[in-house]
């Protein structure tokens, strides 16, 4: 046998070795006692995380399957996608189930929580027949328009202007419409690459699980803790180091994750009694995604690519972040790591904004600038180095 054949039996059996141990692992956490046990000792939130790591982990090849089964697959195509096989799409049910599963055992729904789940259960569901069968852009928007109401009347909303004023209510619902949208939109947007959308689901969620223990929000850190496992278990499967993603999340996971994140975001409390902090820690956690969006919609419009809404939404190019990047480093695995350690980077800026001044927050901001300008620098010698390829 050659020394790549045993090498890929290796890997195999090491494979399969973690799976047993992850569903061995979910099982225990089923069994009667356990959960009790963690809550009394104080460590509810590790058994959140464990839960829905593993039956997230353990239900990925299975969704896999089913996917291959069903035909759901993701075709390459040499302008609007990177990868160079069809690929089974449908990984976000994986994480839909995991979440929502540890949601169901773990906690007691609130109006709002429930407005939430009930919101990202349908939007998933439109997510999955969309994957299967593509449907139209304005249906996808009005979905998500409708369920963005749905949670606005029960209560979910921002709260950054005077809540006793009709300018004040209307500007807080407005954002709230804007905030929603634009990170569930900007998720599927950047899920361009291996393992970039899932993977800022977990550093996202992971610095907005910190944020919530420091404002001493357990309820708000679980949510987030929960969603962090999800992302996680199904990572492995879909960033590998020296193969390409076994699965991907597809339009239902990555405007599922987006969902969700943006709505805890607002559900949460990010300060006490600082309104510029509250609006500073959640731009920075979500400043790639924000800057991507922001950079892609200025382009396009100045480059009259698109001209609608509709076209915004439907228009796929090799020019967000990733790609920038990619052409910069001429490696996918290396630009998606260069946009993990950035919004860590902003994320461990987020920390630091709990325990700051007006003018602190002011100058961490500005410091977030900073970092995007020199992102943008990088990605216009990127650009320049294209071109010459090109030419060349």
């Amino acid at each position: 046998m050659s020394p790549s054949k045993v090498s890929s039996t290796r890997r195999t059996k090491v494979q399969i070795a973690i799976y047993v141990l992850a569903v061995l692992l979910f099982i225990f956490l089923c069994l009667p006692g356990t959960r009790l046990f963690f809550r009394q000792e104080g460590y509810r939130w590790f058994f959140i995380f464990l839960f829905s790591a593993s039956l997230s982990f353990a239900l990925t090849p299975l969704v896999k399957a089913m996917a291959l089964r069903l035909k759901a697959l993701d075709y390459p195509d040499r302008y609007r996608k990177v990868h160079e096989s069809p690929t089974p799409i449908l990984g976000g049910v994986a994480i839909y189930i995991a979440f929502t599963s540890s949601l169901l055992v773990n906690f007691v729904l609130d109006a709002g929580m429930k407005a939430i789940l009930l919101g990202a259960t349908l939007l998933m569901v439109v997510g999955v027949i969309n994957d299967l069968q593509h449907l139209s852009t304005s249906f996808r928007l009005s979905t998500q328009f409708l369920i963005t109401t749905l949670l606005i009347s029960y209560g979910v909303t921002l709260n950054l202007f005077p809540k006793d004023s009709l300018w004040g209510l209307m500007g807080n619902i407005g954002l709230t419409y804007i905030w929603i949208l634009g990170i569930t939109n900007a998720f599927n947007f950047i899920d361009g690459m291996d393992g970039l959308a899932a993977g800022l689901g977990v550093i996202t969620s992971f610095f907005m699980g910190i944020v919530a223990f420091q404002t001493n929000q357990p309820y708000f850190g679980w949510l987030a803790i929960a969603t962090l496992g999800s992302c996680l278990g199904f990572l492995p499967f879909n960033f590998k180091p020296h193969q390409p993603a076994e699965i991907f999340l597809g339009d239902s996971g990555s405007n599922f994750i987006g969902f969700i994140l943006a709505a805890f975001a607002v559900k949460g409390e990010w300060a006490d009694n600082n309104p510029l902090v509250s609006l500073t820690a959640p731009l920075l956690i979500f400043g790639v995604l924000i800057y991507d969006m922001a950079h892609i919609t200025i382009a396009r419009i100045a480059q009259k690519k698109v001209t609608t809404l509709r076209q915004w939404v439907e228009y796929v190019g090799r020019d967000h972040i990733h790609h920038r990047m990619e052409s910069l480093f001429r490696s996918k695995k290396l630009s998606v790591l260069f946009i993990y350690l950035v919004s860590i980077c902003l994320g461990l800026t987020a920390i630091v904004l709990r325990y700051a001044r007006s003018l602190d927050a002011l100058i961490l901001l500005a410091q977030g600038v900073v970092v995007f300008v020199i992102i943008t620098i990088l990605e216009r010698e990127g650009n320049r180095r294209e071109r010459r390829r090109k030419k060349n």
